[in-house]
This record gives structure tokens, sequence and C-alpha cells, in this order.
């Protein structure tokens, strides 16, 4: 399923433009991260992902630790990059070397989306922000957590999901996909 990642990129990107400086060492529904966390994470798998549609490898390391200073310029660019990256159907085709594992592209453009829709909800929530993510793009990221989910036995997967949090089956598809990669929809700081 191929993913017009625009959408996406333009509402995380105008998250980013919301956040004040008060707001940078706040929680955020990922436990072990702050909002200055969420946001450095968010600026180094925005670059190794249009690396991914490049068909660079993208090598593994630790999360970053700092946010660069120039972030609030920084970030709304290389998700802009990314978004275009993904617009080529070669980046969807063949196969990307991510982390030392080879995978097929498609089943990498949907890891990306999944991270800029659950990151974009988690960000908004952290600074009480209204989120919108597009149906396309909300459906491919179901598909990737319900997979996940699936694979894992529904025990979560260490440093991408929690176990899933119950939801009702006919909740909005937003709220599947975040209670489904352990996160509770009705999480506020």
């Amino acid at each position: 399923m191929v993913v017009d990642l625009e959408p996406i990129t333009r509402e995380v990107a105008g998250l980013v433009g919301r956040v004040r400086d008060d707001q940078l060492d706040g929680p955020t529904p990922c436990a072990e991260m702050t909002v200055r966390q969420l946001l450095a994470h968010l600026a180094q798998l925005t670059v190794g992902f249009r690396m991914l549609a490049q068909k660079q490898a993208v090598p593994g390391g630790p999360r970053p630790t700092e946010l660069p200073a120039d972030w609030r310029e920084r970030l709304p660019r290389v998700l802009d990059e990314l978004a275009d990256a993904w617009q080529l159907p070669a980046a969807w085709e063949g196969t990307v070397q991510f982390f030392g594992r080879e995978m097929p592209g498609a089943m990498a453009g949907q890891i990306v989306t999944d991270e800029l829709v659950l990151h974009g909800w988690d960000l908004a929530r952290a600074i009480g922000a209204p989120y919108r993510a597009d149906e396309p793009a909300l459906r491919a990221a179901h598909g990737w957590v319900t997979a996940t989910v699936e694979r894992t036995g529904g025990k979560g997967q260490e440093g991408l999901f929690a176990p899933p949090v119950p939801v009702a089956d006919d909740a909005p598809l937003l709220d599947r996909v975040v209670a489904l990669a352990g996160r509770a929809p009705t999480w506020t700081p």
C-alpha cells in the first residue's frame, strides 16, 4: 500500500510549530520520553526514514538525547524532505536496509507511516493540541500495528509498542491504532 506522506508530515510539522519552550520537559504518552526527547527522536528518525526511501542503509544507534538547537526550522524541513522522498514509486519498491535488516520497501513505508501517525499523536497529546491524521495514513498504521500485535502474541515489542490497551471495537480508527500500540487514547499530561 503506497501512502502519500505529505498530509501526515504536514500535520506533524504544524504540531512542531505549536510546541512552547515551557512544554519541552513535559511528559508524553511514551513514558520514557519528554517532549524534548520525542522531538529529538523525530528529528533523527525523519532523516533515517528519508534515507530508506533513497535506498541508503540506515545505521542503528541509540536514541538521541539532545534536541538540535535549530529544531523549529529543521524538523518541518526534514519532514517535507521525507514526504518528497516517499512520493517516488521506487521508494516503495525493492528492498531497503533498516538497522542491518533487509526488508521490502513497502514494509519500510508502512513503518514510516506508523511512526509518523503515532509520534504525531504523542506530540499532540503532550502539548494539548488537536490532531488529525489522514485516513490513508491511519489505515496503513493500523495494518502495521495489527500485524505487529499478531506477530508478538499481544505482548508488544520492546522499543516500539507496549502491549495493546483495551478499546471498543467501534472506536475511531485513530483510537484503535493508538490502543494497539499500547497507548491509552485518553492519555493527558
